[in-house]
């Protein structure tokens, strides 16, 4: 069988036309490919944005304790209370200060404490009411930032005051 020129030309396009065809095929799934893993990081995105919580409604109050059965008792009641969600209790730690004009040295225990910035002076009153210091150290600092399925998990465990 011969071959015209024109055959050989229709045969040259077609074999253009396939490897265009496989080539386009190619992409298109490695779009869809990459289209599938962007929707779900962006779907993760958007739920952990909608979800998230504003960290600043939150703060970390510190206390010291003279030990660590105080420090459990307060810690306890603070939580049952549903006035803090956590309680870290940090053994062994030294504080020296002035008190009474003498300089003083202590062993305590140091409770980190997270709540409700607007139940910080709940967590005040509840301390002095409760602590065997004459003065109960009770200072916060709010929460700037932190990870959103803990703050969503603090946020239902404190009940706004």
């Amino acid at each position: 069988m011969e071959t015209t020129p024109f055959g050989r030309g229709l045969l040259h396009i077609r074999c253009r036309q396939l490897i265009v065809f496989v080539v386009l095929t190619a992409v298109i799934l490695v779009s869809f490919s990459c289209m599938q893993s962007l929707l779900t990081v962006g779907r993760r995105f958007l739920t952990t944005m909608a979800s998230e919580v504003d960290s600043k409604l939150f703060s970390m109050a510190f206390v010291t304790a003279p030990s660590e059965d105080v420090a459990k008792k307060l810690a306890r009641g603070l939580v049952e209370g549903k006035l803090v969600a956590c309680v870290n209790l940090i053994p062994k730690i030294t504080s020296i200060y002035e008190w009474e004009g003498k300089i003083e040295e202590s062993s305590e225990v140091l409770m980190m404490i997270k709540t409700r910035t607007s139940r910080v002076s709940d967590v005040a009153k509840y301390v002095r009411e409760n602590h065997p210091y004459e003065v109960a150290e009770v200072i916060s600092t709010s929460i700037e930032q932190g990870n959103p399925p803990y703050l969503e998990w603090l946020n239902k465990a404190v009940p706004e005051s």
